[in-house]
């Protein structure tokens, strides 16, 4: 029955409360008694407990006497002999539906073993379910009927080995038949338009040991792209914008010199963040040469990308180049940080959360519309029981089957914090040391302020790093407003921020508290794969000046980024001052626009050296990565430097030096400035940067060179 059939509508908004609504060009919309019946043919009365005029209808809102069996149908009759079905509405989105239908299993999705497959599926408002299979080789289909267990859960074994059958699920609800892929499926067609039955134990490889990570502060990310990472013409790769091209070692550029993985693992990053490679919509897969997109447009969430396999019409293939990719990765001692968009799909009607359970998997406003905070359309309702276990069954999943080292979680904050709570003790459960950081924005979604995954909220989730927008609008200037100077550019508006950015953002200089509550909570950055690139805005605000000047100021923020307290993120290509020609949000634009440009690290080599020298100076003085709050506030002084310089003095943190100074001048002239007494080690200036000794100074005072940091230390 389509709603063009209905003469009313009716819906089971709670588990005792129908709304019903009549038309005012169907009896005037009056009706002074409603009733229920089911297919006993037994027919009780419903009690009209309101009535209001909305639009074009009448709403009634009734009582049951008794609850209804969900999967059954049941009619609405009125005083008139007019009867409609009972549509499951809004009493998806109750506690009490969550309650009663909380599955707790692990095995949902297929599972293809003895000779057996054994198919679930959770679709509780559902009628009826029928598994839809197809031959790989046929083009005919066999439709099977499956049966109704608890909890809303859908189950039937066919006594075959069904490897690489495609598959989907038929869906009756609100009597309308949805076929959707399902929801846990791990394998897909091309374009993921079916599901495919494979035996992942096929695909499995062990993990390498990896170097320990103490904390999260010893990590240096470094995101980047599948397809930007060596798509460029002259990056040395064969596999070019694929999964094996990411793997492949020992590349090189013109230039003879590493590129890729190899040229990743010289410069001395700890976690490679690549952005979202689950399966997404904007690529066409079987040409994926024709478009391009960064992968924020989720619909599969437990699959690997088609379009970056050597075959995406080998269900197996995307898999098996994928692990291999990641044990690649693992074997130069890096780990992995996938990128996860749990926070929206890309349609939602058109999701296979939407067709299996319509309605329950996403945010509703008041008026009963799907909310918008991510601005995309649709907000998942990540509170809702079965929706956390979907995010957390994920998260195992990835960990488990591929070795993931840890989650940057695009729009963290449509997230609630108790999903975010689990996913840390799943994380721990699994794999200590797990990386976890997000994007902790508040947005608009109709959740109550203080259950938002956001950054105000930073003390209920201690080990999970928030990507932190002050520091970079204060280093920078603010990324909205492309010519806002921050205080690299000299801008002494910034200058109390800059501090506080610099020691952690936990309050350092302040009585009240700070932004966060331990440095590790903080990603420190200046650009990445959003908006501007930091060349970008830096031409842009800076057109006059001479490409030295800009190199500097480029070379200054990047600095900062590595040596302030906290967790710092490189975005690809930053140390040869990557640039995407002024476009300021690049999703779908071309390669020539997103690639990364290997021949710019060799004509940048220099600066790609200061940039590796002070990645060396990080990992090998601990007083640029401080473990707490209590560590930077006993360890860290100030110097009394006249504004806007920054002068900062790290006591008693190595045995090796007793002291340790960072000094700041983004000005443009030379500026002398008053240190400490004593014999002081340069380990980085305006031309170098690195953990051996350039030169020794003596005395208390010393002339800062323009825009740039200086690092002296001190046996």
């Amino acid at each position: 029955m389509n709603s063009n059939e209905r003469i009313f509508q009716a819906y089971l908004d709670e588990m005792d409360i129908i709304t019903i609504l009549l038309p005012l060009s169907y009896h005037h919309g009056l009706s002074s008694t409603f009733s229920i019946t089911d297919e006993s043919h037994k027919v009780k009365p419903l009690k009209i407990i309101k009535k209001q005029q909305i639009e074009n209808n009448n709403k009634y809102i009734c009582r049951l006497s008794e609850g209804v069996f969900f999967g059954h149908p049941y009619w609405i009759m009125d005083e008139h002999g007019g009867r409609t079905d009972l549509q499951i509405g809004a009493v998806i989105r109750t506690d009490a539906f969550d309650e009663r239908f909380f599955y707790d299993g692990n095995d949902l999705g297929v599972r293809c073993k003895d000779n057996q497959t054994h198919f679930k599926l959770w679709a509780p408002t559902a009628a009826q379910v029928k598994v839809k299979l197809r031959n790989s080789n046929s083009s005919f289909s066999e439709i099977i009927k499956m049966r109704r267990e608890e909890k809303g859960v859908w189950s039937i074994v066919v006594n075959s080995d069904l490897e690489l059958y495609q598959y989907t699920f038929l869906v009756l609800v609100n009597q309308e038949w949805r076929e959707s892929v399902d929801p846990y499926a791990v394998a897909v067609t091309a374009n993921g338009e079916l599901g495919v039955i494979v035996k992942l134990e096929k695909t499995r490889r062990g993990k390498s040991l990896l170097p320990p990570i103490e904390n999260p502060v010893d990590a240096i990310i470094y995101e980047t792209h599948m397809r930007d990472f060596t798509i460029h013409p002259y990056s040395g790769v064969k596999h070019k914008g694929l999964y094996l091209g990411a793997g492949e070692l020992n590349t090189i550029g013109k230039d003879g010199e590493p590129t890729g993985l190899s040229y990743v693992k010289d410069l001395g990053i700890t976690h490679i963040e690549f952005l979202p490679f689950n399966d997404f919509a904007g690529v066409d897969e079987l040409e994926p040469s024709k478009d391009y997109n960064w992968g924020y447009n989720p619909i599969h969430f437990n699959v690997p990308e088609g379009s970056y396999s050597t075959n995406p019409s080998d269900p197996y293939a995307r898999i098996i180049e994928l692990k291999q990719l990641i044990d690649t990765i693992h074997r130069q001692g890096i780990r992995v940080i996938m990128d996860v968009v749990y926070n929206h799909v890309y349609i939602r009607e058109t999701s296979s959360f939407e067709k299996v359970v319509p309605g329950y998997y996403f945010r509703h406003n008041e008026l009963g519309f799907p909310s918008n905070g991510t601005g995309v359309g649709n907000d998942i309702a990540s509170e809702r029981k079965m929706v956390k276990k979907f995010i957390l069954d994920s998260i195992r999943f990835w960990m488990e089957e591929y070795h993931i080292d840890g989650f940057r979680f695009d729009l963290m904050g449509i997230l609630d914090i108790e999903t975010m709570r689990e996913v840390r003790k799943i994380c721990d459960s699994i794999q200590k040391g797990t990386l976890i950081i997000g994007e902790g924005w508040n947005l608009n979604t109709p959740l109550p302020i203080d259950k938002k995954a956001i950054i105000r909220n930073q003390s209920k989730l201690p080990d999970i790093g928030q990507f932190n927008d002050k520091f970079r609008d204060t280093i920078k200037g603010n990324t909205f407003y492309l010519y806002d100077k921050g205080y690299v550019f000299g801008n002494d508006h910034y200058f109390e921020g800059a501090i506080d950015v610099l020691t952690g953002s936990i309050g350092l200089n302040q009585e009240a508290d700070g932004l966060l509550t331990e440095p590790s909570q903080s990603v420190n950055y200046v650009e990445c794969h959003d908006n501007h690139t930091m060349w970008d805005k830096l031409v842009s605000c800076l057109p006059d000046l001479d490409h030295d000047l800009h190199s500097k100021y480029h070379r200054l923020a990047t600095g900062l980024v590595l040596l302030s307290q906290g967790i710092p993120f490189l975005h690809s290509g930053q140390e040869f001052f990557r640039t995407k020609r002024g476009d300021g949000n690049s999703y779908k634009s071309p390669n020539h626009i997103n690639q990364l440009d290997w021949d710019r690290k060799h004509l940048y080599a220099d600066n790609v050296n200061y940039i590796k020298g002070l990645i060396k100076i990080r990992k090998e003085l601990p007083c640029f990565r401080m473990k707490s709050e209590d560590e930077v506030r006993a360890h860290t002084h100030i110097l009394p430097l006249p504004v806007p310089l920054i002068g900062l003095s790290f006591q008693g943190q190595t045995n090796e030096y007793s002291e340790v100074l960072l000094l700041i001048n983004p000005l443009r002239s030379n500026q002398p400035v008053s240190i400490p007494d004593g014999k002081w080690t340069v380990l980085a200036n305006d031309k170098k940067a690195g953990i051996s000794s350039m030169q020794s100074i003596f005395g208390k005072e010393l002339v800062l060179d323009p825009v740039c940091l200086t690092i002296l230390a001190k046996k």
